[in-house]
């Protein structure tokens, strides 16, 4: 393989070490999701927007949390822009990385094991359709 093969095989790499970081976490698949099924535009209200209803945080931790490790992560990466005031986030420059991974999974949600499924919202409903 030649330099420049190595190089593009060693960016790919990268690219999907920090896909997969940035989606290990609920919280950040939730924003990631939600953004998702908001015009390309629009931001998305937080801390809403990175909640489970299935499994509701609690929200003094979520915020803290939100603040201090997910939305920096998600920006650094380049897939989010925040801001505390008001509290929202916005697609990044990125963005497409991460959402790619999602929008597969979803078109896709009937060849998923039920246990990938079965409380997971948005995939149900993907079934459903």
């Amino acid at each position: 393989m030649t330099d420049a093969g190595v190089e593009h095989a060693t960016g790919a790499v990268e690219r999907w070490n920090r896909v997969f970081e940035a989606v290990s976490a609920e919280p950040r698949r939730q924003l990631v999701v939600s953004l998702l099924d908001a015009s390309a535009d629009r931001s998305v209200s937080l801390p809403e927007s990175a909640i489970n209803p299935n499994v509701p945080p609690d929200p003094t931790t979520l915020r803290y949390e939100l603040v201090h490790c997910h939305l920096p992560m998600l920006a650094d990466m380049g897939f989010i822009q925040w801001r505390t005031e008001p509290f929202v986030a916005s697609r990044g420059e990125r963005f497409g990385e991460v959402a790619a991974v999602f929008e597969a999974l979803h078109d896709d949600a009937d060849a998923l094991p039920d246990s990938l499924v079965v409380g997971c919202q948005r995939l149900e409903r993907e079934r459903r359709s």
